[in-house]
């Protein structure tokens, strides 16, 4: 039982399938991070220039 485990790893380790898969994982989570943080920039700094008081009054006095 123990030596057909055995086995089963050392040809999933010699595999190339897995790392690559891990590799693709790692890139995606990388790629979300930065979308995220970008996001989150980018949020934050359109919610400041809508929430200026110059827009407030450009849009009262009709400019």
């Amino acid at each position: 039982m123990a030596t057909r485990l055995l086995k089963h790893v050392t040809e999933f380790l010699k595999n190339e399938d897995g790392p690559t898969a891990v590799e693709y994982a790692v890139m995606l989570a990388l790629i979300i991070v930065v979308c995220f943080a970008s996001i989150g920039v980018i949020g934050q700094a359109s919610s400041s220039n809508f929430n200026s008081p110059k827009i407030g009054t450009a849009l009262e006095s009709g400019t």
